[in-house]
């Protein structure tokens, strides 16, 4: 049986899902997951009900653009976890696969395209965890949390109701909507291919 917590976990990362017809079609029964979670305080479930009543309002292709435009079209509002530490670096990758085998070892098979530092994905691995792991996993990443939420929150978004949610479940310090937040990057810039190979400098005459 599905603990409540575990149930609490899964309905925070399928808010954080792309906006199908599936998951908007499933918004009621994520809905009264969260009425039902204790772990969260008042305030917080009502914006985490605000955030599911808006996700079903609307046409399908808007919801959907919306979150393309909100999650993938910079680095300060990804859900790529990894991404706001490592960047493109190659630690990323070290760090991407510790936590791939951090997800095998209790027998989890990540299927999908998402990469194993996504928040989502994260998420569902917390869920079936034994809940003491949720606030020292969740914690460890804290600033990162606290930092998605704040560019949220910057845009005026109902989503950062979710890293408010869980910084909350993870008994640390909420968002600071006063803390300034970079502007968005130039994405002709930021998504420039690099030359694989530099020219050699000119050996002086």
């Amino acid at each position: 049986m599905t603990s409540e917590h575990a149930t609490t976990l899964r309905a925070l990362a399928a808010l954080l899902a792309y906006p199908d017809e599936e998951l908007r079609a499933a918004l009621p029964e994520i809905a009264e997951a969260l009425r039902a979670a204790r772990g969260l305080d008042a305030a917080r479930r009502d914006e985490l009900l605000a955030l599911a009543a808006e996700l079903g309002q609307g046409e399908q292709l808007d919801a959907e653009a919306r979150y393309v435009d909100l999650f993938d079209r910079g680095r300060s509002t990804s859900l790529n976890l990894f991404e706001h530490v490592h960047g493109d670096g190659r630690e990323r990758g070290a760090a991407m696969l510790e936590l791939r085998e951090r997800y095998a070892r209790i027998g989890l098979a990540q299927s999908g395209h998402e990469l194993p530092d996504h928040l989502p994905v994260l998420l569902e691995y917390l869920s079936c965890c034994e809940p003491a792991e949720t606030p020292e996993l969740l914690g460890e990443c804290a600033h990162v949390l606290r930092k998605l939420g704040n560019a949220l929150a910057h845009r005026g978004s109902r989503y950062a109701a979710v890293p408010a949610a869980l910084l909350a479940l993870a008994g640390e310090e909420g968002l600071d909507p006063h803390t300034p937040v970079p502007p968005p990057e130039d994405l002709d810039a930021s998504w420039e291919e690099r030359p694989a190979f530099e020219r050699p400098a000119e050996a002086a005459p």
